[in-house]
């Protein structure tokens, strides 16, 4: 039975575990939160990283982003204190610089690592429906594929790096279609038209919003799939990425922005909450909501 550390059990993480653990792997998990991977229910939970990765074959991560991902690959007691010729597919969103400082660190111990980020809520990945973009030599891709076609489509996107690039243009996008759908579902409901009627015709383009309709249409704060402030970050890398490039990015900066300003209030709710930056709350003032009106 083939042997996986799974390191952080956030959504993301837990919705890979239970997928995987249905498939017959056996895992080990690690969180910086003992009782989150506990609460998962499956597998051995160890103490450390380095405990995790010890007698795995493969190594799966699933963290927060640059800093979280070098404190459990890095700091005492890390991933890479074990690390003995094992795969690592690491799934985070953390920008493709973090790769590229990960890459040589791994490779040291006699490892090799995929840059495997997933396109998908934690839903999706539980249903095995996400998109994985891989990037790394071809031989680590295949090596890794019965693993990641359990989770989802694999898609092998050329050197390492390149699927922490291109996660980052899927983020961006996404930003995009939220931040101008529910401008514009503001915009049907006040010219008069039924708000069901305004969400169907935006997810007959969009289709990713369908997952977003109770905060669409009901105008309820969901659980949280994707929480806003893990978008901003993303935009943040994203927009790193561009300008490093000399790739004008306009609507990207755009979205950021209005991400940003919904941050104060619903950092943690999920990106569908962006449409509450054009709906009034009894505690709202008009002057805290979008306008595009000129400002004095």
């Amino acid at each position: 039975m083939t042997r996986i550390a799974v390191l952080g059990t956030g959504k993301m993480g837990s919705s890979l575990v239970r997928r995987l653990a249905g498939a017959g792997f056996e895992l080990t998990l690690w969180d910086r939160t003992a009782a989150r991977a506990t609460a998962v229910g499956v597998g051995r939970v160890a103490v450390t990283p380095a405990d995790a990765v010890a007698e795995a074959e493969f190594v799966v991560s699933s963290l927060t982003g640059p800093d979280a991902l070098r404190a459990t690959f890095l700091g005492p007691g890390g991933a890479l204190e074990s690390a003995h010729g094992q795969l690592f597919l690491e799934m985070s969103t953390a920008g493709p610089a973090f790769e590229a400082e990960l890459a040589p660190r791994v490779g040291s111990t006699g490892s090799h690592l995929v840059d495997a980020t997933i396109v998908g809520a934690p839903p999706i990945v539980e249903h095995g429906e996400a998109a994985i973009l891989a990037g790394g030599d071809a031989a680590d891709v295949e090596r890794a594929r019965p693993i990641l076609e359990h989770l989802g489509t694999v898609r092998h996107v050329g050197p390492p790096g390149n699927g922490a690039r291109l996660k980052l243009i899927a983020n961006s996008m996404l930003a995009q279609i939220v931040a101008g759908a529910a401008e514009l579902q503001h915009a049907g409901e006040a010219a008069g038209l039924d708000p069901g009627d305004v969400f169907w015709i935006l997810a007959r383009f969009a289709p990713t919003l369908e997952t977003r309709r109770p905060a669409f249409v009901d105008n309820e704060l969901q659980p949280t799939m994707f929480a806003l402030r893990d978008l901003r970050k993303d935009l943040d890398l994203a927009l790193g990425v561009f300008h490093a490039e000399d790739a004008p990015a306009p609507m990207t900066a755009i979205a950021r922005e209005l991400v940003s300003q919904a941050l104060g209030e619903f950092s943690d709710n999920d990106i569908g909450a962006m449409v509450r930056l054009y709906r009034p709350s009894p505690r709202d003032k008009a002057s805290d909501r979008v306008s595009d009106e000129p400002r004095p």
